[in-house]
């Protein structure tokens, strides 16, 4: 029973921090944020950046670890878990060569604020759309290659299992909202991408490319 209670309380949490995260990043706030703050919401993405480290550290400080062990590798298999992690970081650093780091992080926002090159609406993240590399295969391929990094591990007990999972789902339920604000920047162009690349695993199957 205390096992379930656990569960339950770390999925709370985690859901709790999905949807304020959800929130914070969506454009009514960022709109109201605009009106509140002028020219300083250059500072918005990277105090986001900030609040969700914060705040995924809080949680799991906070959060219960149940210690209830599903399995452990043995040795030598202990190793072979490396393999498909190694692949997985190789694989987020090839997402990297396609979006911006600085733009990501929120550094080139305030770049623009500080040596005043910006217009009225231009302080915020920019968004490009660029269908190449790993991009060609999922539509969110950095969800993808985290998946398959958190999954692989020489031991996993309930406490990391049900912190998996339920990063697994809103990783789902955070690019279906994404790609709702995504449609409505690029139009036809990104629902085009949409019917001819799976979403997050890159396999055309309908219950999980959609």
């Amino acid at each position: 029973m205390q096992y379930l209670r656990d569960v339950v309380t770390i999925i709370f949490l985690l859901a709790l921090y999905g949807f304020v995260h959800s929130v914070l990043a969506s454009e009514k706030i960022k709109l109201i944020s605009k009106k509140l703050f002028g020219k300083f919401i250059a500072f918005y993405r990277l105090f986001f950046n900030i609040f969700a480290l914060l705040s995924l550290y809080f949680i799991w400080e906070t959060a219960p670890h149940p210690s209830l062990q599903i399995y452990q590798l043995p040795p030598p298999y202990d190793y072979l878990v490396l393999i498909p992690q190694l692949a997985a970081m190789a694989g987020l650093i090839w997402c990297f060569k396609y979006i911006s780091i600085k733009e990501f992080l929120g550094f080139n926002q305030i770049e623009r604020l500080l040596n005043n090159e910006y217009s009225a609406d231009d302080l915020d993240e920019r968004y490009t759309l660029r269908i190449k590399g790993p991009y060609k295969y999922s539509r969110h391929p950095i969800y993808f290659f985290s998946i398959i990094f958190l999954l692989f591990r020489a031991e996993m007990n309930l406490s990391y299992l049900t912190i998996f999972i339920s990063f697994t789902v809103y990783f789902y339920i955070g690019s279906y909202y994404e790609e709702k604000k995504l449609v409505r920047l690029f139009g036809d162009v990104y629902s085009n991408y949409q019917k001819n690349v799976p979403r997050i695993f890159p396999v055309k199957l309908k219950f999980i490319s959609k």
